[in-house]
């Protein structure tokens, strides 16, 4: 019989460490049937200047979302804002975004594009007011009868460059709203202590959520800052530039704690927003933590961009 145990013993070990893994790893299991917000793009591929595809009007939307497309309701009509026709404006706001993600700059929602649009992503835009924040300043410019536009590649900053003074650098508190899962504070933390490590920046979790200078939630839907999420699969988080200090998870979001095949890993996507929470707009660095899309299962930690980025900041 002793064989047979010996042989049994190592099988129920792993058993119970994948099982401890797979408990430890998974903080929310929210309904996989609901679709991405961001799938009617797929949906689109392959429309171009002229076309008329039903579900344009939502492209549009999407672009002004994240910084690509200006909307004046109070100067266009309802016709225009619900419009599924394919036009100059919609060419050219693709043809921006095309720019800013390195992709091929041809104004077609071709699969590059559309896969790019359709990652799940951080709910803050990626151009604000016409520019993209980044180190140069320059504002997005285009030239009749050519496709040129002034986006230059690295970290950015929010407009006007607002920061922390430099005696919360010391210290700054961070708490976590009350009845949010212990399970989130782990990666949330660790996420803290990465920037901690390549900063003057200390940061002390306390348990007073009013008082702290930096506040995390997590929330579904309609919240209260006039940026709803949108269920799963679409924005993640968003958060808010110094010092207002508000950090926001979606709960509808399958958060993990590192890693896992089909969950969104909640320290990458926590140090992504506390570059936010600092300072740091997007950045269009792909391997920068400030790149403002994320697929599920991945990891990532901070890159010398995001590095060089904080410390210009507070230089």
């Amino acid at each position: 019989m002793a064989p047979k145990f010996s042989v049994l013993l190592p099988c129920i070990t792993l058993f119970f460490i994948l099982f401890l893994y797979q408990t430890h790893a998974h903080l929310s299991e929210p309904n996989d049937k609901t679709p991405s917000a961001f799938e009617f793009i797929k949906h689109l591929k392959g429309s171009r200047n002229g076309d008329k595809v039903d579900g344009l009007h939502k492209l549009r939307n999407y672009l002004e979302n994240f910084g690509y497309l200006s909307l004046s309701y109070s100067k266009l009509n309802q016709t225009y804002v619900k419009s599924d026709v394919f036009d100059d404006l919609l060419e050219f706001a693709i043809k921006t975004y095309q720019l800013y993600y390195n992709l091929k700059v041809t104004g077609v929602l071709d699969d590059n594009t559309v896969s790019m649009m359709t990652l799940p992503r951080c709910g803050l835009p990626d151009i604000i007011n016409g520019t993209t924040g980044m180190r140069s300043g320059n504002k997005i410019q285009h030239h009749h009868g050519s496709n040129l536009f002034q986006i230059v590649s690295h970290y950015s900053f929010f407009a006007g460059r607002p920061r922390w003074p430099r005696y919360k650098i010391k210290k700054l508190t961070y708490a976590f709203l009350p009845g949010t899962r212990r399970a989130s504070f782990g990666p949330v933390s660790r996420a803290f202590n990465k920037w901690a490590s390549v900063s003057k920046f200390r940061f002390v979790q306390i348990g007073g959520y009013k008082n702290a200078d930096l506040r995390i939630a997590f929330y579904s839907g309609y919240h209260g800052d006039a940026d709803p999420f949108d269920g799963p699969g679409g924005i993640l988080a968003h958060a808010f530039a110094p010092t207002d200090g508000r950090l926001h998870f979606d709960a509808d979001e399958r958060w993990s704690d590192g890693p896992v095949l089909g969950s969104y890993n909640l320290e990458a996507v926590a140090l992504h927003e506390i570059g936010h929470l600092l300072g740091l707009g997007h950045s269009s660095v792909m391997e920068a933590i400030m790149f403002p899309s994320i697929q599920p299962g991945v990891s990532k930690s901070l890159a010398s961009d995001d590095i060089r980025g904080l410390k210009a900041l507070y230089s």
